[in-house]
């Protein structure tokens, strides 16, 4: 089973804004980091818009199937 990826978006300083992507237990707890904004972002949306394509890419990544070695 798939456990959900919730993406955030935090303000540590005033005017500081990093996403990052959560990954929960099927019941939506215990949260553990997948990844983070290596820089913040000056406002908000920005900050949304670079968390929503990393989230694409995380869920790209996991949809390929994976390479079987013989």
């Amino acid at each position: 089973m798939k456990h959900p990826i919730e993406l955030t978006i935090q303000e540590p300083l005033p005017g500081a804004y990093v996403w990052q992507l959560l990954e929960t237990d099927e019941q939506g707890e215990s949260p553990r980091l997948l990844r983070r904004a290596f820089d913040a972002a000056d406002n908000y949306e920005t900050a949304l818009s670079a968390g929503q394509r990393a989230l694409r890419s995380e869920i790209r990544q996991r949809a390929e199937p994976k390479h079987q070695h013989s």
